[in-house]
């Protein structure tokens, strides 16, 4: 079944969070992940209101929880540290 990451971020760092996602493109190539949203116009409804809003469908929630903890994703992590507050949640389809 599909599984999806949903991601709210607040970028403090631009230059260091460029790290981040080159990195996470090679962990995210190898497990299939499919960008549904990243970035782009929104507006925020309830709760705080966060810069960026990413969700990414992968093909099962064994393939989402493998990106996470996979060298290449966690490596991705070290780069992001102190450059954006970060919500990410995993979370099956129907």
């Amino acid at each position: 079944m599909t599984a999806y990451w949903i991601a709210h971020v607040t970028i403090t760092d631009p230059e260091a969070y460029a790290g981040y996602r080159e990195q996470a493109a090679t962990a995210f190539a190898r497990y299939g992940a499919e960008f549904l949203a990243r970035g782009g116009a929104f507006e925020t409804l309830e709760g705080p209101a966060l810069q960026r809003h990413v969700v990414i469908r992968f093909p099962d929630l064994a393939s989402a929880r493998a990106c996470y903890d996979s060298p290449e994703y966690q490596e991705a992590r070290r780069r992001r540290e102190g450059a954006a507050e970060t919500q990410l949640v995993i979370v099956e389809g129907l």
